[in-house]
C-alpha cells in the first residue's frame, strides 16, 4: 500500500465526492471529506442527482436514514456513476435491522456495480448471506468475538459473492478483494462511542478512491487505516477530556495526517492468497 502516493493524489486532485448519505452524520462526513483533501457534495434530490454524479469522481451511498425517496435517488445516481466509470462505495448501515433495508441494499447491489462495500462484521456477513444477528446499526457481539480467521473468511466470501472490495471494520479491520487482504490493527474502542465514525470512514475511503481509481483496494485500506490511526492520536492528545472534544480533535487529526505519521504508526499486515 503506497500511502504516500494515494494521499498525495487525493490532496492534489481534490476530487469531488457525491454523498447520498444519512442526515445524522452528514455534516461530519462533509468535514472529513474536506479534511482529507477532497470536495464533498451532499445532493440527494432526484431532480439533480444524475447531473451531480456526472461531475463527481466517486459516489458514496449510505443507507443509514433510508427512505423511498432516497432509494430512488441512489439507484439513479448509481447507474449514472457506472455509466461514467465512477467508483461507487456502499455503506449498508444496519442492513439486517429491517426487511426494508435488506430490500434496498439487495436492489442496489443488483442494479448498480458497486466497487467497495464498507461495513461492520454483521453487515458484511448479512450481505454475504452468512448467519448473523444484526443489532440495529451495531455489529453482533457474538460475531465480533469470532476468530480472526473466521472473520477473514466472511469478508473474503462476501467479496467473491458480490464481486466488490470489502472493508470490514472491527477489532481488526479486514479489507479484501477476495484474494489480497489487508489486516489493520490500528483503532480504539472510543471511536464506537461517537455517532458517525463509521460513516466518516466511508467518506475518507470514497475520497481516496475518487483520486486513485486504479488502486481501489489500497484506497479502501488506507481510508480505514487513517480513521483508526486518527482515533488513536486524537485520544492520546486529549487524555481524559470528553467525547465532544474527541470528535473535534478527530477531524483535526484527519486533516493533519501525512505519510510520515502513517508510516511511523501503522499496524498493518498484508496477506496474498
Amino acid at each position: 500500500m503506497n500511502s504516500k502516493v494515494l494521499l498525495e493524489n487525493t490532496r492534489k486532485i481534490k476530487p469531488i465526492v457525491h454523498h447520498i448519505t444519512n442526515y445524522v452524520t452528514v455534516n461530519d462526513c462533509a468535514n472529513v471529506t474536506l479534511a482529507i483533501g477532497a470536495s464533498p457534495i451532499m445532493a440527494d434530490s432526484i431532480e439533480e442527482v444524475e447531473e451531480i454524479t456526472s461531475i463527481s469522481n466517486s459516489l458514496l451511498i449510505n443507507i443509514g436514514t433510508i427512505n423511498e425517496r432516497l432509494y430512488k435517488s441512489m439507484l439513479k445516481s448509481g447507474k449514472k456513476a457506472n455509466e461514467k466509470n465512477i467508483p461507487v462505495i456502499l455503506d449498508p448501515v444496519g442492513v439486517g435491522a429491517s426487511s426494508f433495508r435488506k430490500k434496498i441494499t439487495l436492489d442496489i447491489l443488483k442494479n448498480v456495480k458497486v466497487s467497495i462495500i464498507k461495513g461492520n462484521a454483521s453487515e458484511i456477513a448479512f450481505i454475504g448471506n452468512i448467519s448473523s444477528k444484526n443489532q440495529g446499526v451495531n455489529s453482533d457481539p457474538a460475531l465480533d468475538n469470532q476468530s480472526l480467521d473466521t472473520l477473514i473468511d466472511i469478508a473474503k466470501t462476501t467479496a467473491n459473492i458480490t464481486d466488490c472490495i470489502i472493508a470490514m471494520t472491527g477489532k481488526t479491520d479486514i479489507i479484501t478483494d477476495g484474494k489480497k487482504t489487508y489486516l489493520i490493527k490500528n483503532g480504539i474502542e472510543e471511536l464506537g462511542l461517537v455517532t458517525g465514525t463509521g460513516s466518516m470512514t466511508a467518506s475518507i475511503v470514497s475520497s481516496l478512491a475518487a483520486a486513485n481509481k486504479t488502486s481501489l483496494l489500497e484506497a479502501a485500506a488506507l481510508g480505514v487505516l487513517i480513521m483508526g490511526l486518527s482515533g488513536e492520536i486524537s485520544l492520546d492528545s486529549l487524555r481524559c477530556r470528553g467525547l465532544g472534544e474527541f470528535r473535534c480533535e478527530l477531524i483535526n487529526t484527519i486533516g493533519n495526517i501525512n505519510y510520515n505519521i502513517i508510516n511511523n504508526n501503522k499496524d498493518v499486515e498484508y496477506l496474498n492468497e
